[in-house]
């Protein structure tokens, strides 16, 4: 990796497609017969909306993509603007400011209270149509969602507030341990949230039922849903045991300057780090501004360069971290690149293990990857495109 053609000169994250197209297919296979709702939300887990979403169209038919899903009505106003006129789910409660938008944007919301009802049934009469909604039932997740053992009451509500105005298109829950290597607990919350099903009143909801996340597609099936919400495991982050997808987003930056320092020299804020022979240290063009967790540093952080494991010392700063190049052979020079997230030559540094370093999960240094990074997709047949 000493020399990429991508055209960046400081840092950069890239973004493997054939690898997401691969994870996706996988998530299909596993799946079965289930229809798709790829989550986009969070600029699709920072990796980019538009890009991944035509990543996602060429890796699945058009009647294997019920829908994406996002957690914003920002979002899917975004995803209406790339031109995409299917199905977008939005997932998390809205606030009431907000159903006019979604109703003009043509969303499909998750309702979780009967106001959230009748404020789509408002919404659904000013725009003079009927409107479309899925209700989320809650069988331990606790953030949203009808109570699942109260589905009898609140299903007749639910249906009386929704009139001819609305349709009400499916429900859903959503699994809190999936990615656990303990079955039980999800096994409870399917049973919960099939049993739940059965209290509302006939044909209500019935039509669309989901409640598997990637961990939920891919280690048990989907559990035999209409459609599965694959997120992370499109990403590169693990879902769980034996549910390991490829990498997907890499995370590299160039060597901006590269010293030799004395026996006794101390490296950043509050000189946590001193040099114990003479060294060879190597300056790096990103930091915590950049989305490069700044826990890394005192917990034994690494990066790659030209296919070694090279220590990160000191604390890493806003806009630079500095790594020790000593054990890499050969002078190593300014403008070769160094590996945070990814593989070179034959060492891979996984979201995951960084994830655990620092005590997060993937998801949050995904998304962390902040915007004055460029994102640099790379195609099947190795072109990349910023």
């Amino acid at each position: 990796m000493s020399d990429p053609s991508t055209g960046v000169s400081r840092a950069w994250v890239e973004v493997d497609e054939g690898a997401l197209r691969r994870n996706l297919r996988r998530v299909k296979d596993a799946a079965g017969a289930s229809a798709l709702v790829p989550m986009l939300k969070a600029n699709a887990y920072g990796l980019g909306m538009g890009p991944v979403l035509e990543m996602v169209r060429r890796e699945a038919a058009p009647h294997e993509l019920w829908a994406v899903g996002v957690a914003a009505v920002s979002e899917g106003e975004a995803l209406r603007a790339l031109g995409w006129g299917g199905r977008v789910m939005v997932f998390a409660p809205m606030p009431p400011g907000e159903y006019a938008r979604a109703a003009r944007a043509g969303l499909t919301p998750a309702l979780s209270e009967i106001d959230a009802v009748r404020r789509w049934a408002q919404a659904a009469k000013d725009e003079g149509r009927r409107l479309a909604f899925h209700t989320e039932i809650d069988t331990g997740m606790g953030r949203a969602g009808f109570a699942a053992a109260d589905a009898a009451a609140w299903g007749a509500e639910v249906a009386r507030a929704a009139a001819d105005l609305l349709e009400w298109e499916g429900c859903f829950t959503h699994f809190h341990s999936a990615d656990e290597p303990e079955p039980e607990p999800t096994d409870r919350q399917q049973a919960l949230f099939q049993r739940a099903l059965e209290l509302l009143p006939p044909g209500a909801g019935r039509r669309v039922l989901h409640s598997a996340n990637s961990a939920g597609a891919v280690r048990r099936g989907g559990f035999g849903g209409d459609v599965v919400r694959p997120g992370i495991f499109l990403y590169g982050g693990s879902a769980g045991p034996g549910a390991e997808p490829e990498p997907v987003a890499s995370l590299r930056a160039r060597i901006a300057l590269v010293r030799e320092v004395e026996p006794g020299s101390t490296c950043g804020y509050g000189a946590t780090y001193t040099a114990t022979r003479r060294e060879r240290w190597g300056t790096l063009s990103i930091g915590y501004g950049d989305g490069l967790p700044r826990r890394l540093s005192p917990a034994g952080g690494e990066a790659l360069v030209r296919g070694r494991r090279v220590p990160i010392i000191g604390r890493i700063s806003m806009d630079v971290t500095v790594v020790d190049l000593t054990d890499v052979p050969g002078p190593v020079e300014a403008g070769e690149t160094a590996t945070l997230i990814g593989t070179d030559g034959g060492e891979s540094i996984t979201v995951d293990e960084v994830a655990a370093r620092v005590g997060t999960i993937s998801y949050e240094v995904l998304t962390g990857l902040g915007t004055r990074l460029p994102r640099v997709y790379v195609a099947p047949d190795g072109t990349r495109t910023p």
